[in-house]
């Protein structure tokens, strides 16, 4: 029997690094977790993994310690997921979110370069490299028009994925990602701030949620559908990039609707806007062309979006201490 494939995957304490785990888990592939040697320990969302996976530390910009962690778990498959997430956080931060997204991505690309050339890479891009694009849905031929520290980053480290793929053969890919949640989704995120705030709402621990603009418009997928994309994309035998997105665009008010009505409650008696948290209109709206996932990968999101917020809307439920409802959706 032949020995089982090996993925090591940064960021496996996070939300996408726990459903990805889980995913090559299944799969039978052994997998190791990149940890921050300075850190705590704690493997987050994967804490649950613990006897399943193999921890090991490792520094994203220090290179022999980044070495150390590839040489030593030996991975066919490297799957990129570390870095800053959260956007207003990125205006503060400028410089390290840049080197935090950019940085560690040139690093990994260099050290498989170096160390393992045969080594598959998935490096997750964003759906906001996009930015104030002239066209939607958005798809890998869309101009990038990046408007905030966090997307140039991303698009910065999407570019490099293709010139090192093109100069060196690396077979490392893309993934340009679109908004995808679950019930893992910190709370300082608006989407796990709607489904707490329903819950708690439906069960007496909250009197009301205010939020910004109720007009943005965003894709939504399940993280667990868009890691199970980032695996088929490394299964392809010629890498390229790929749109992972549900192709379907939703206002941040059909989320706030579709959470309120699970638990049967009318959102406008409790939601109001706050005119401090409203950004400035988008020209263009988020939405991702998934058409060559679909043709080239076989990949199809397998739950909808008002499956989603269901699902987020009952773990908030359960962790409140309260029966999830099952009335009518």
């Amino acid at each position: 029997m032949s020995a089982p494939q090996t993925a090591l995957i940064t960021g496996i304490a996070g939300q996408d690094g726990s459903f990805l785990a889980e995913l090559l888990l299944e799969k039978g592939y052994r997998v190791a977790g990149m940890l921050h040697a300075g850190g705590d320990g704690s493997l987050g969302c994967s804490e649950h993994l613990r006897a399943d996976i193999d921890v090991v530390d490792g520094e994203l910009l220090e290179p022999a310690t980044l070495r150390a962690a590839i040489e030593q778990t030996a991975p066919s498959e490297i799957y990129h997921l570390a870095g800053p997430s959260f956007v207003p956080t990125s205006w503060e931060r400028p410089r390290e979110t840049f080197v935090a997204i950019t940085g560690s991505c040139a690093a990994i690309l260099e050290t498989v370069r170096e160390l393992a050339p045969a080594t598959r890479v998935f490096v997750a891009a964003s759906g906001a490299i996009f930015g104030d694009a002239e066209e939607s849905p958005q798809s890998e031929e869309t101009a990038c028009r990046p408007t905030n520290p966090y997307a140039v980053a991303k698009f910065a480290a999407h570019s490099l994925v293709g010139a090192m793929r093109d100069h060196h053969g690396l077979h490392a890919s893309s993934g340009i990602v679109f908004n995808h949640e679950s019930e893992r989704r910190p709370e300082r995120f608006v989407t796990r701030r709607i489904t707490r705030a329903a819950a708690a709402i439906s069960r007496g621990f909250a009197d009301e949620l205010s939020l910004g603009s109720l007009d943005a418009v965003r894709d939504w997928s399940f993280a667990g559908d868009v890691m199970r994309g980032a695996w088929l994309m490394l299964q392809r035998e010629q890498p390229r990039d790929y749109v992972l997105a549900s192709g379907i665009g939703h206002t941040v008010a059909d989320f706030v609707r579709t959470a309120f009505a699970c638990v049967d409650l009318d959102w406008e008696r409790y939601v109001s806007v706050d005119p401090a948290l409203v950004r400035a209109p988008e020209r263009t709206a988020s939405v991702g062309d998934c058409s060559r996932a679909r043709s080239e990968l076989g990949w199809e999101p397998a739950v909808g979006f008002e499956a989603l917020v269901a699902r987020m809307v009952e773990s908030d439920l359960r962790s409140l201490g309260a029966t999830p409802y099952t009335g009518a959706r």
